[in-house]
């Protein structure tokens, strides 16, 4: 994250001496092929603002959407607010968890899920499984 950060501003000072340095050469010539360097060169600055930020991002979400969609009962997850908890019960939108020795059940919507675990996180709870009518 940080030397992504020093990448683009590395980039953004690099294009905008030479955007400056396209303006004073205008100056001693007669014509727009400055002006066209200059386009030129903000242009390649927001593609590669693009391929640095955007891309990454939109891919961090799409693997986010495809853990949540794989969601199964037995699994140990997080949520985003730190709930550890074992699924107990998977619906369309939405999940139910128990969380600790106490057996407590909390429902849930998928995208407050943080992260998966994975199967056989509360091996003594594997016979809480039931069905809920909602």
């Amino acid at each position: 994250m940080k030397i992504r950060n020093i990448a683009v501003s590395a980039l953004a000072l690099l294009g905008s001496m030479f955007t400056l340095s396209g303006c004073a050469a205008a100056a001693d010539q007669p014509g727009g092929t400055s002006t066209m360097f200059s386009m030129l060169w903000i242009i390649g600055l927001f593609v590669i603002m693009y391929v640095v930020m955007i891309i990454p991002e939109n891919k961090r979400k799409k693997k986010a959407q495809q853990m949540r969609d794989t969601i199964e009962v037995g699994d140990k997850i997080v949520t985003i607010g730190g709930i550890i908890g074992k699924v107990v019960h998977v619906s369309e939108e939405r999940i139910t968890i128990e969380t600790g020795e106490d057996r407590v059940r909390v429902e849930l919507t998928k995208w407050a899920v943080s992260s998966n675990e994975g199967k056989g996180a509360n091996k003594e709870t594997t016979d809480s499984e039931e069905t809920l009518d909602n």
